[in-house]
Order: structure tokens, then C-alpha cells, then sequence
């Protein structure tokens, strides 16, 4: 089974082809189909997000595909981030490093640091009569500083709940066992998995 991830992200990517390595479902990137548009991101939640991402390439290229949207959201900050963690510092792109020091400096004041990773996974496959949602969680906390060298994004900040290691500390291939992501992911395979022993 084909199926294109509408992502521009390199590591998320390489993320999902991992998590799904051996399903038998081989994961196209926008660029393996020619895709090098700016997909908009203007929802205001996740699920509304992942559902225009993957809407845009289904409606432009008649293609199976699923979009996701992530998270970091910080119970002090009223669940900030949010939807807008990738661009939480403001200017242009994704500035991770950016990202976390504004995020860092606004949690000086909190002694209550919980927080949890939210991925939401929107699928439309061909000839199917509408999107299909899954949603991958995983609690923990924003640790004081920043911890290990892996991974992308608020990784080096985020320390999972049962784990003394941020997930830039204990590598790609613990995290994607474990990650909002994988749990998402998981729950999007055995779904096309099912959908696969059925025809």
C-alpha cells in the first residue's frame, strides 16, 4: 500500500518510515510526488489542521494520504503552545531553539511544570466516504533546562512521565516507541492494516 505523509518536515518523515518499517506500507513524501507547495496551517486546532494539510493534497492529487499536527501543551500556560508550538517564538519558519528559550523563560515562574505531547493524525484514502482521525498522547513535564542533543523540536525540554530522560536524551529509537507520534502512528496502522486484509 502507497500513501503519502503531507508533511515538509525531514523529521517527522524519517519518524513515521521508522515507525512503520516492515507494515508493507510504503510512505511517499510530498516531494516524491512533485508536491512543493506551502500547504497552509491555519486552523486553530490540531485535528483542524492535519484534516486541511491532508484535504489539500487529497483534493489536488486524488492520492491516499494523511497529515498530522502536534502539540506541546503546558498545563501552567493554560495549554500553550498548542497549536502553535512550531511557531511559538514568532519570525519566519521553525526555530526550535527560539521555541524553547521563549518557552523556558515564560516557565520561570511555575513550580507545576506538567505538560503532554498531543499528535493528531488525519487520513483520507481513496474512494472513502470521509477522513478518519487518530490521536497519540503522551504526559510529562518541562524540565528546567535543556537535556541531550537528539531528536528535534522542545525534545531536549520534554521529559516523559516513567522516565528520568528527556526524549533528546534516550534516542530516536526508545522515542519511537514510546512518542505521542508512535502511539498515533500505531493506531493509523493497524487501521490501514485492517483495511489492507479486507480487500
Amino acid at each position: 500500500m502507497k500513501i503519502v505523509f503531507a508533511t515538509n518536515n525531514a523529521h517527522k518523515l524519517e519518524e513515521i518510515r521508522q515507525i512503520l518499517s516492515g507494515t508493507g506500507i510504503e510512505i511517499l513524501s510530498l516531494g516524491d510526488i512533485g508536491c512543493h507547495d506551502d500547504i497552509p496551517e491555519t486552523a486553530d486546532t490540531l485535528e483542524g489542521n492535519a484534516l486541511q494539510k491532508a484535504k489539500y493534497i487529497y483534493d489536488k492529487y486524488h492520492m491516499s494520504c494523511f497529515a498530522d499536527d502536534t502539540g506541546l501543551e503546558v498545563d501552567a500556560l493554560g495549554g500553550a503552545p498548542g497549536v502553535y508550538s512550531a511557531r511559538y517564538a514568532g519570525g519566519a519558519g521553525h526555530d526550535s531553539e527560539a521555541n524553547m528559550a521563549k518557552l523556558l523563560c515564560e516557565m520561570r515562574p511555575f513550580t507545576d511544570r506538567k505538560a503532554a505531547f498531543r499528535t493528531v493524525i488525519c487520513l483520507i484514502l481513496e474512494n472513502a466516504s470521509q477522513p478518519v482521525t487518530f490521536e497519540g498522547k503522551v504526559d510529562g513535564e518541562i524540565t528546567t533546562c535543556r537535556h541531550g542533543a537528539e531528536g528535534f523540536g522542545y525534545d531536549p525540554i520534554f521529559r516523559p512521565e516513567g522516565y528520568t530522560e528527556t526524549f533528546a536524551e534516550m534516542g530516536g529509537e526508545v522515542k519511537n516507541r514510546i512518542s505521542h507520534r508512535a502511539r498515533a502512528v500505531a493506531r493509523l496502522a493497524e487501521y490501514l492494516k485492517e483495511k489492507a486484509k479486507a480487500q
